[in-house]
Parts: structure tokens; C-alpha cells; sequence
């Protein structure tokens, strides 16, 4: 496997069955432990390496594959970074808020998708993802220690 290649798949989880992008999502969740600031900086590294990938990995079109999971990475992350703490109710509401957004693709996470080029496939699920901390943090400010 290619250096971009093991990137673009997370190792590997781009291949598991069912739902890839799931398991793309999934992959990163122990990151919550690590806290708000390392999964927002993660999730940057994960927008660059994946940015990378896709113009390695998807040469002859800017079509996003469900093998491609590097985007739900950057995105979940993303997502991740807007919990105050690592507990099981915010990584629930996290993951559910961020899959809800990267399957249904509301405006404007379906005009970012509709885009081509590799740095566009990345930029869908960062939307996705920054939609899911917004109303995180909303919850949060909203309700403090339900999520917490």
C-alpha cells in the first residue's frame, strides 16, 4: 500500500463493509481523550494529509470514492474539537450530528460536494464537521454538563 494510499484509506478502514465513511469516522473517535485543542490540530493535519492524498489517489477525477475516508477523518475531528471533555454522551452526539450532516448533505456541505478537485474533497466533510461543533457548542452553552 502507498504511502497515499494508507492515508487516503485511514489504514484501511476505507475497505471495511458497511458503510466506510462510518468506520472512516469511527476511526478517529479515541482522539476525544486526547481533548479539544490536539483533535482540532489533528483534524488540521488530517485536512492536509487527506488534501494530499486525494491529489495522489484520485489523478484521474475529483470524484470522492467510499474508499476515500480521509475527509470523514478531518471532519469528525473537527467535530470532536468542540466537546469540552471526553465522555460518552458527546462522542455519541458528535459522531451521530456529524454522520447526520456528511449523509444528508444540507447546503452548504451539497454545494462543496458538487465542486471538483481534490481539495474539494476534503472540504464537504470540514463543513460537515464545523456545522456539527456549532451546534455542539450551542448545546453546550445551552446546556453545560449534558454533554460534559
Amino acid at each position: 500500500m502507498t504511502p497515499a494510499l494508507f492515508v487516503a484509506t485511514l489504514a484501511g478502514a476505507g475497505r471495511l463493509r458497511p458503510g466506510p465513511g462510518t468506520w472512516g469516522s469511527a476511526v478517529v473517535l479515541p482522539a476525544l481523550w486526547l481533548g479539544p485543542l490536539p483533535c482540532l490540530a489533528l483534524s488540521l493535519l488530517a485536512l492536509l494529509a487527506g488534501w494530499w492524498a486525494a491529489g495522489e489517489v484520485l489523478r484521474g477525477g475529483a470524484e470522492d470514492p467510499g474508499w476515500f475516508v480521509a475527509d470523514e477523518a478531518a471532519g469528525m475531528l473537527l467535530a470532536l474539537a468542540a466537546l469540552p471533555s471526553a465522555t460518552l454522551p458527546g462522542a455519541l452526539a458528535a459522531f451521530a450530528l456529524f454522520r447526520l450532516f456528511d449523509i444528508a448533505k444540507p447546503w452548504p456541505i451539497s454545494w462543496a460536494d458538487r465542486q471538483s478537485g481534490p481539495f474539494w474533497v476534503m472540504v464537504d466533510d470540514m463543513i460537515a464537521g464545523a456545522i456539527a461543533a456549532l451546534l455542539l457548542l450551542a448545546f453546550h452553552a445551552a446546556l453545560p454538563g449534558v454533554l460534559a
